[in-house]
């Protein structure tokens, strides 16, 4: 399915959905799909949310847009309530992740000059994703993404995940380093978990270097990992923290959020956003935040995805060509020994939204509000699906 008028960027699209309720979707033919992606990790309270679309309604009605040369209440009262939650001094608001990570690695340079480094520097991981805008898609790991988009931009050095001797060695021999960025759990590149330690490891090395330590959670904040963010797993304070997708639950708005020093390096001039926390974006992600701190949604959270490792692992235990099942939360990778791209089709005739990352890894990304039952039924369909796989 697709539209010539539309530029390419996703190739055929397998479906046209047209209405969604909780954790299932419904194409224009009626069909009805258990949503275990939940837009990306974007729509973690599922969908059509009453107090979500009422949140909406509202705000339209008064005032969907003006520009941050004016005090927005919803912004104010936003930005108090993600310091409260994560510890961190103030917030930049953005339109997606992709925005939010460009404002950390801004700060991250005027850090650098600060010091000043002549060329400052980021230390960033393999397999990383941070965005699709030339410095984000720089910042990542995938050379299928970098492709065709030739010059990249400076200032960024790579080392490898989770492992904190091989960063003191590149440490060693980068001077211009002055910031770490790196997802506590990288999504896009296999569903990678970082130990507690290595975030430890990495506080205490940027402390001894007077690097910023920058998380990336944009995929794992907004409790899809039994905590609104997944370093708070450690205890472990970044200088900045990036979050997006699951903040507004479908509608855009991305948020950097920095704390110490960090906190105050922005200033008038440095950075700016027309459409960047504007009152219906923030009325709405205040919404999401609430609802997300009232109830138990964080603990939801942990007990989905329980039930999903633990039946995926029961049922795969042996399967030769499952290589690992691994996550944390509403986070789950299940990696093959072989590339699999073909079970995300196979699963959307079973009724299944799942997604396919790192060629050979099923992501499984499914709302916080899903029952019992419906996870025991992505287990059900999944699980034969993974093991007649050839």
């Amino acid at each position: 399915m697709g539209d010539k008028s539309l530029m390419n960027t996703y190739g055929d699209r397998a479906a046209t959905l047209v209405g969604g309720q909780g954790a299932s979707l419904y194409d224009e033919k009626g069909k009805k799909y258990l949503d275990a992606l939940s837009g990306i990790a974007v729509c973690g309270l599922g969908h059509s949310h009453p107090q979500l679309s009422l949140a909406i309604s509202e705000q339209a009605s008064k005032l969907m847009h003006c520009s941050n040369f004016f005090s927005i209440p919803s912004q104010q009262q936003l930005a108090k309530k993600l310091c409260q939650i994560s510890g961190m001094t103030n917030v930049f608001f953005s339109n997606s992740g992709a925005e939010a990570n460009e404002a950390a690695i801004k700060i991250a340079r005027l850090h650098g000059n600060k010091k000043g480094i002549k060329l400052p520097t980021v230390l960033v991981m393999d397999n990383a994703f941070h965005g699709r805008t030339l410095a984000t898609l720089t910042a990542s790991g995938s050379r299928k993404i970098q492709a065709g988009f030739e010059p990249l931009v400076s200032g960024f050095v790579r080392g490898p995940f989770n492992d904190i001797e091989s960063l003191r060695t590149i440490a060693d021999n980068n001077p211009d380093i002055c910031a770490v960025f790196v997802e506590p759990i990288q999504g896009e590149g296999g569903i990678n978990l970082s130990s507690p330690d290595y975030l430890k490891q990495l506080r205490d090395l940027c402390d001894e270097l007077d690097w910023l330590l920058m998380f990336d959670e944009v995929q794992t904040g907004n409790g899809r990992t039994g905590k609104y963010f997944y370093h708070q797993h450690s205890g472990v304070t970044p200088d900045v923290v990036t979050t997006a997708k699951g903040l507004g639950n479908g509608m855009p708005i991305g948020a950097c959020l920095a704390s110490g020093n960090a906190a105050h390096l922005m200033q008038p001039g440095n950075h700016g956003s027309t459409f960047g926390g504007n009152p219906l974006a923030c009325s709405v992600a205040l919404k999401v935040v609430e609802l997300l701190e009232c109830g138990d949604i964080y603990e939801r959270a942990t007990a989905i995805g329980d039930i999903i490792m633990q039946g995926l692992a029961s049922e795969l235990k042996d399967v030769e060509h499952v290589k690992d099942i691994r996550g944390c939360g509403c986070m789950i990778g299940v990696e093959l020994t072989k590339p699999c791209k073909s079970l995300y089709t196979e699963a959307l005739k079973q009724g299944l939204i799942i997604n396919v990352t790192a060629e050979s890894v099923i992501r499984l990304l499914p709302p916080m509000i899903m029952t019992d039952q419906e996870a025991h039924q992505v287990v059900s369909i999944l699980a034969p699906l993974i093991k007649d796989f050839q």
